[in-house]
């Protein structure tokens, strides 16, 4: 067995040395300007933290070159939803901490680009891309708002999405809402951006945005990361808090960092992560999470004897990858030559169990075949008529206060929000379709199958550090440690015939972001596959990008 896949390994790298290289089109059609001598297109938050140092550029000066480039490339991504209009007063402000000696860590003065669905008590709104939201008045900052804001960083705007986070129906365009429009895909604009984190994920990958954050139930910070060619880090479920987040399900709801390198994304996780009083599963954390996840930060040194797993049955052997396999293939005879020791077929153990049904299914397909007291979406339909009903009543004012209130304004309205697509899925949910005791008995058996059977087995198992496997948002790479509630990153791992991004991506066991972000970062030194979006069709129109469901 072993021969056999070192052979199939070296016939898929000579084919991937053919490939590499993958059609990207012409020279991009924005280029971006130097920010007042500054080469700010790629730049880390350490190179622009060192401008800002040196008294060379301000904080002003660096939101209002953002704030340039979102209006030149913003009406053809549609990756930014609207943008803070004290967005240059707040760099006023720590510009003036700044010269004043004050300087409160790596995230002061940087600009952030947030979702859509996080809450942020200012002049912006927070609709999860619906017009049945706008004008709501939220009671407080979301707590990792909060947070961000006490480190430092300037709220940007508001990343587009797709609405109500995919939640909708069962035929839609990820990264569409009513209110932003069709986010695009950065590298092929005719292309699905992928998850509901779409905006926030390709305005980073645009050099629209240094960092930005988004929310995952299942794929929405790891699937957009990767079509937009940067790192993701989706963190255990109670690392960072939900509170003041537009929720889906609390059993798998995270909020998650973005950014162009692992160092960035992790100065994001610092800033952002910590108890809150009112989200309780914040409180596992303690005891488990780290003050500076940057600290973890590796070159390629760090995989010399390190023992990483390849998961095959049903998730590297997902058809969905195959067209990716020569770059996907070279890059781990790159991580074997710097002395990574892979482990193939590290499967877990309840890996039939946990995903009985092929890629692209979708929840109706899915019900139909009477899995509802085995199936994840039992658990996230039941949780999330429940959860965004405590939030809606919990704001100041709003003009919805239940989800059946949504579903009749999108009856209502839809000439804006059924335009394209139908509200199926939030109506069967508002259904409340499953019982309790249905609910429980889903809720166990996706536990135990991803966890102790799963993820947890596979480890110990094969004793390995990580799983490695395809970043793909159509197979159970993005499914299985969502479900988990288990923290998983991305890393850019090549282009496709597309012209578009794609990674790899690493599993590991509940708070276990150490590990990940110091074997991700090493991936990522060792391969640096990480390309410049060129904006291929930038003046595409099509909607639906991609109508094959994907994550939310």
């Amino acid at each position: 067995m072993q021969r056999l896949w070192s052979a199939f390994l070296l016939a898929l790298v000579c084919l991937a040395s053919l490939s590499l290289a993958a059609p990207t089109g012409s020279t991009s059609p924005f280029p971006m300007a130097k920010c007042h001598g500054f080469q700010l297109e790629e730049a880390s938050i350490d190179e622009i933290q060192q401008q800002l140092a040196s008294g060379k550029l301000t904080s002003r000066q660096l939101v209002q070159c953002y704030l340039d480039r979102i209006t030149t490339v913003n009406p053809y991504l549609h990756a930014v939803i609207e943008t803070n209009p004290d967005a240059l007063a707040i760099a006023d402000q720590l510009d003036k901490e700044r010269a004043q000696g004050k300087v409160r860590g790596p995230l002061h003065g940087i600009p952030i680009l947030v979702k859509d669905n996080i809450a942020t008590d200012d002049k912006m709104n927070t609709t999860a891309g619906s017009y049945a939201l706008l004008g709501n008045v939220v009671p407080r900052d979301a707590h990792v708002i909060a947070l961000l804001r006490k480190a430092g960083a300037i709220i940007l705007g508001k990343g587009n999405m797709s609405e109500w986070a995919d939640i909708r129906a069962n035929s839609y365009s990820e990264g569409w809402s009513a209110r932003g429009g069709q986010t695009r895909n950065s590298y092929n604009l005719t292309q699905d951006p992928a998850g509901s984190s779409s905006g926030p994920a390709h305005a980073v990958s645009a050099n629209l945005v240094t960092i930005a954050i988004g929310t995952e139930t299942d794929g929405s910070v790891i699937a957009p990361a990767q079509r937009a060619g940067i790192i993701g880090i989706k963190p255990t479920v109670g690392l960072t808090s939900r509170d003041g987040v537009i929720p889906e399900a609390h059993s798998q709801d995270t909020v998650g960092a973005f950014g162009k390198t692992f160092k960035d994304a992790a100065y994001v996780l610092t800033a952002m992560h910590g108890v809150d009083p009112r989200d309780n599963a914040t409180y596992a954390q303690q005891g488990h999470a780290s003050k500076d996840y940057s600290q973890f930060v590796s070159n390629s040194s760090a995989l010399k004897g390190v023992r990483i797993g390849i998961p095959w049955k049903r998730v590297w052997e997902s058809s969905t990858t195959v067209n990716q396999y020569p770059q996907l293939f070279s890059a781990i005879a790159e991580l074997r030559k710097a002395g990574a020791i892979i482990i193939n077929n590290t499967n877990l153990p309840d890996i039939d169990d946990i995903t009985p049904n092929p890629p692209g299914w979708n929840w109706q397909f899915k019900n139909g075949l009477g899995l509802d007291n085995q199936s994840e979406f039992t658990v996230v339909c039941y949780e999330f008529k429940q959860n965004l009903n405590t939030y809606l009543s919990e704001l100041v004012s709003s003009p919805v206060r239940t989800l059946s209130d949504i579903v009749k304004f999108n009856d209502n309205h839809k000439s804006i929000e059924e335009q394209y697509f139908g509200q199926e899925v939030l109506a069967q949910c508002d259904s409340s379709p499953f019982s309790y005791e249905t609910y429980i008995e889903a809720k166990a058996y996706v536990d135990n199958t991803t966890r102790a059977a799963g993820i947890d087995a596979a480890l110990k198992n094969y004793k390995v550090q990580a799983l490695l496997v395809p970043s793909d948002n159509f197979s159970p790479s993005t499914e299985i440690p969502a479900m988990a509630g288990y923290p998983m990153v991305t890393i850019p791992a090549g282009i496709d015939g597309w012209g578009v991004a794609f990674g790899l991506g690493l599993w590991g066991t509940a708070f276990s972001e150490p590990t990940l972000i110091k074997l991700g970062s090493a991936i990522d030194d060792t391969l640096k596959r990480r390309q410049v979006p060129t904006f291929l069709e930038h003046t595409a129109t099509n909607i639906p990008i991609n109508s094959e469901i994907g994550a939310y």
